[in-house]
């Protein structure tokens, strides 16, 4: 056989299975790393103006920041005592698990690092919270 027809025929039986291989590999890579890239707290912003929450068929959960980055819960046991972060989400998780459409509110001192409230938040999130609802106090009139 001619050596340049044997060359025109090598080039065009081009092998892609390894070419496959590859793009399968990247795909895989990307399916994994795409779900951690993002990160943060996922919080539904209220689109009107602030106003009282309407009455729900079971009392809302208050988790509280004070100024110095300590959480409390107004639920179980220990009212009014700091508590961890482990036992935080151990009893919001249990609280949810029996009442699932229990209202959780996110009460934060306005002295407090923005970091403590969204910690506070992730933290709701682990447990289970689908949403938190965040406590204000109306501004004062001045006349």
């Amino acid at each position: 056989m001619n050596p340049i027809r044997r060359r025109r025929k090598l080039m065009g039986e081009i092998n892609v299975v390894p070419y496959i291989d590859v793009m399968l590999v990247l795909l895989v890579i990307f399916m994994i790393t795409a779900p951690l890239l993002t990160q943060g707290v996922k919080v539904e912003l209220p689109k009107v103006p602030s106003e009282v929450m309407p009455p729900t068929r079971s009392e809302p959960v208050v988790v509280s920041v004070d100024r110095e980055g300590n959480y409390y819960l107004d639920f179980g046991e220990g009212r009014g005592k700091p508590i961890d972060r482990d036992t935080l989400v151990t009893r919001i998780r249990a609280l949810l698990k029996y009442k699932p459409e229990t209202p959780v509110m996110v009460n934060g001192d306005a002295r407090v690092p923005y970091g403590s409230v969204v910690e506070l938040m992730a933290l709701l999130q682990a447990a289970g919270v689908p949403g938190v609802g965040l406590m204000t106090e109306p501004p004062e009139t001045g006349s």
